[in-house]
C-alpha cells in the first residue's frame, strides 16, 4: 500500500537532566526506548534534535550575577554605562541586567519602541499614532513617556517593563536613567561606553556606534566569554542565549556542541544501523498573531548539527506544477507527471518559477522551528525530538 504520511515530529520524553549527566547516552537510550514503545522504525536521514537547555544543563554551563558584574567592571570600567536595546523579558534579560547593574555606578538604559527586537511590545502602534509620536524620529525621556502613555502593562505578563527594569537597577545600587530611542547613536549623548544588548542586529549596532565616536562598545556576546572563577562561559556567544536559572544565576547557551552531536550520531548509527542526523536547537521562529513576539531570542537556532543538515531546501511547488505545467492533466496522469518532474529536478532550483513560494531558509532554521514548537517551553517533558520523513518528497 502506498505510504500516506509525510513528515512526522515526535516529542521524546527523557529524565530530568542534571549537571554532569552523560547526555549522549541519555538521548540515545530515550530515543531507542520510545521507538520500542511506539513501534517506530528508523530510516536514513531521520533527525534527532536536542534542546539547547538540557545540553547546557548537563555541561553545568551557568554564571552567577556576581560573575557578570565582575566581567562588566573589568571590561567596561564600572562607572556610567549605556545599556541599549534590551529585549523585554524577565526570563531572558532581567537576571543579566542585575549582573550588569552590580558592575556599574550608573546605567543609562535605552529601550527601543514600540517593540523590542524579537517582537515584545512596550506600547501599541495605534496609541503612538494617536499621540503623534514617530518612533523613527522621536527620542523620549522616561518622564515624557509617562506623560504621554502613563503606566503600560504587558498584556500577557502584566509587567510595566520600564518600571521593572529601572527598579531592578536601583535595587542593585546603581543609578538609573531611561531613554526611548531606535537610533543606537542617541546613547552617545549620555555616555561613550556602551553595552549593546540586541541579538541579531548587534554587528550593525556596534559598527554604527564606533563610527559615531563611541569610546568603547561591547555586546552581550562579549561578556562571559571566559570563566570567571569556576563559572561557565560561552566563547562564541557570551551572555546571548542565556536564560534565568534562579534569581542570581543564568544558564548560558551551551558550548562545545559539535562534539555532542557527533557522539550522539555515532551511537545512533551503531545501535540502529542508520545514518541519523543530529542537531541542537534553541528558539525557532514563529510570530504569535496576538502577542506579536517572534521568539528568536537565541543568537542562532542551531549551534551545532551533523553535516547532513547543511544547506537549504531544494523543492518544487506542487500547486504551481498542477496549475501551470500540467493544468490539462488529472488523476493518475497528473500524479505520474509531477512525480517524474520531481525525479528529474536539478540540484539547484534557485530562480526557477517551479520553486517560487518554497521556503529559502536554512534547513537547521526550519527544522529547529519545528522542534521548538513540538517540544514547547513548559511541562511537556520532551527535550528530545525525533523527526522522520522530513527529506521525503511526493515520489517517496
Amino acid at each position: 500500500m502506498e505510504r500516506m504520511v509525510g513528515t512526522v515530529s515526535r516529542g521524546i520524553r527523557a529524565p530530568i537532566i542534571r549537571e554532569g549527566d552523560n547526555l549522549p547516552d541519555i538521548v540515545v537510550h530515550s530515543v531507542l526506548q520510545a521507538a520500542e514503545s511506539e513501534h517506530i522504525t528508523f530510516a536514513d536521514r531521520d533527525i534527532v534534535a536536542v534542546t539547547e537547555a538540557v545540553v547546557a544543563r548537563a555541561q553545568g554551563n551557568y554564571a552567577h550575577v556576581d560573575d557578570i558584574a565582575h566581567d562588566v567592571r573589568e571590561k567596561l570600567g564600572g562607572e556610567t554605562i549605556g545599556v541599549i536595546f534590551p529585549i523585554l523579558s524577565r526570563n531572558r534579560f532581567a537576571v543579566c541586567l542585575r549582573g550588569i547593574a552590580r558592575g556599574a555606578k550608573k546605567i543609562v538604559l535605552m529601550v527601543s519602541y514600540p517593540a523590542d527586537e524579537v517582537g515584545n511590545h512596550l506600547i501599541d502602534e495605534d496609541i503612538l499614532d494617536e499621540k503623534g509620536v514617530d518612533p523613527c524620529r522621536d527620542v523620549l525621556t522616561e518622564a515624557q513617556y509617562r506623560a504621554l502613555f502613563g503606566r503600560v502593562e504587558h498584556p500577557f505578563t502584566g509587567v510595566d517593563y520600564l518600571e521593572y527594569y529601572s527598579q531592578l537597577i536601583r535595587d542593585c545600587g546603581a543609578e538609573c536613567e531611561i531613554v526611548l530611542s531606535n537610533d543606537a547613536r542617541t546613547i552617545l549623548k549620555y555616555t561613550d561606553k556602551v553595552l549593546t544588548c540586541d541579538i541579531h542586529s548587534r554587528f550593525r549596532t556596534k559598527r554604527r556606534l564606533l563610527k559615531a565616536g563611541a569610546k568603547l562598545v561591547l555586546g552581550l556576546d562579549d561578556l562571559m566569554t571566559a570563566p570567571i572563577g569556576r563559572s561557565g562561559c560561552n566563547p562564541d556567544f557570551g551572555l546571548l542565549g542565556s536564560n534565568k536559572a534562579t534569581e542570581e544565576m543564568v544558564k548560558l547557551f551551551p558550548r562545545d556542541c559539535d562534539q555532542f552531536v557527533a557522539e550522539v550520531a555515532a551511537q545512533l548509527r551503531e545501535k540502529t544501523g542508520k545514518q541519523i542526523e543530529v542537531m541542537v536547537y534553541g528558539d525557532g521562529a514563529f510570530k504569535d498573531p496576538v502577542g506579536k513576539i517572534w521568539e528568536l531570542a537565541d543568537p542562532v537556532v542551531s549551534p551545532a548539527y551533523t553535516p547532513g543538515l547543511e544547506g537549504t531546501p531544494n523543492e518544487i511547488k506542487l500547486k504551481y506544477l498542477a496549475d501551470n505545467e500540467f493544468a490539462s492533466l488529472k488523476g493518475d496522469a497528473l500524479k505520474a507527471a509531477i512525480s517524474d518532474y520531481i525525479r528529474l529536478k536539478g540540484d539547484d532550483l534557485k530562480g526557477s518559477m517551479a520553486s517560487q513560494g518554497t521556503t529559502p531558509r536554512r534547513l537547521t532554521d526550519l527544522i529547529g522551528s519545528l522542534c521548538d514548537l513540538t517540544s514547547g517551553s513548559g511541562d511537556k517533558g520532551t527535550p528530545i525530538i525525533l523527526v522522520q520523513g522530513y527529506f521525503d518528497n511526493y515520489t517517496k
